[in-house]
């Protein structure tokens, strides 16, 4: 495969396709048509439908918001599967529902092509530097075909077949919510002890509690800037992703329950767009205190 095309130029994807361009001929195409620009600029082809830009590729990747995007770009008007060629990949990147997953797969399937879910694990900076974890999710075959393009985004693992990705990916930010609540509340905790915030962070990363992801979000909460890496929006679109999985397979999930609560409370407080950090704000709105200060 040598022409990639490359759906979705967010705060991932743009990053992502600049990637993909380093080692393959690469087309794009974004809803918000600007955001194509500096693609265009340097040379890169750009499209003005998915189905286009599908007409043109040997393989095409996705990197869209959830479940109703991935099916309005492949499945809609002017979707990939409009211009889909006989023995197309389509390789979708998002973190969206296992239903959505089954349902544009079995389309891709039946117009003649093939299908990778591979959900990537990471934000921003890994994207940029292509050291994301991506969970693939497809036949044997398949994956050997596009293993060499899936790399480029970073360390890829073979999890199983079509839909175990997205399996994967909804598993892992279980625990990534999970984790950063935990993480708010005991910061918060801490500072009503009157406990400072640097010595807080010295024992937990000191200890067999000592994890790289409060490597990353100790300094966010030190230097209060919560610029979003994962923003608390996606978050909570993948909570809620996760227990509606778990509802239709009766496993229940009180803490991820109360973890998406959590992050619906951040949300109604107006920080939906800042790092997933920004947990620690609808406690500190509570208790009138800002932790660290």
């Amino acid at each position: 495969m040598e022409q990639i095309g490359f759906i979705g130029l967010g705060a991932m994807g743009e990053p992502m396709a600049w990637n993909v361009a380093d080692d393959y001929d690469l087309g794009v195409y974004n809803r918000t048509a600007s955001k194509m620009d500096p693609f265009a600029d340097a040379g890169v082809r750009t499209y003005d439908s998915p189905a286009a830009l599908a007409a043109d590729s040997e393989a095409i990747v996705t990197m869209v918001t959830g479940p109703e995007a991935l099916r309005a770009v492949t499945l809609g008007d002017d979707g990939v599967l409009s211009g889909l060629r006989e023995g197309t990949v389509v390789v979708d990147t998002s973190t969206v529902s296992q239903g959505a997953t089954d349902e544009v797969a079995a389309a891709v399937r039946g117009a003649g092509g093939a299908y990778v879910d591979a959900p990537v694990l990471g934000t921003v900076g890994p994207a940029e530097s292509g050291d994301l974890l991506v969970l693939a999710g497809a036949d044997e075959d398949i994956f050997a075909e596009t293993e060499s393009l899936l790399s480029v985004f970073g360390d890829v693992r073979h999890v199983g077949g079509v839909g175990d990705g997205t399996s994967m990916k909804l598993t892992t930010n279980l625990m990534l919510g999970v984790l950063m609540e935990g993480f708010a509340e005991a910061l918060a905790f801490a500072d009503g002890q009157d406990l400072p915030l640097g010595e807080v962070l010295d024992v937990i990363q000191g200890g067999v509690l000592g994890a790289p992801l409060y490597d990353y979000k100790g300094p966010v909460v030190r230097e209060r800037d919560f610029t979003p890496q994962f923003p608390v929006d996606l978050l909570f679109k993948d909570l809620n992703l996760v227990l509606d999985a778990a509802g239709e397979t009766a496993v229940p999930l009180p803490a991820t329950a109360a973890t998406r609560e959590a992050a619906s409370a951040t949300r109604a407080l107006g920080h939906g767009e800042e790092d997933m950090m920004a947990l620690l704000k609808h406690l500190e709105s509570v208790t009138g205190h800002t932790v660290g200060e």
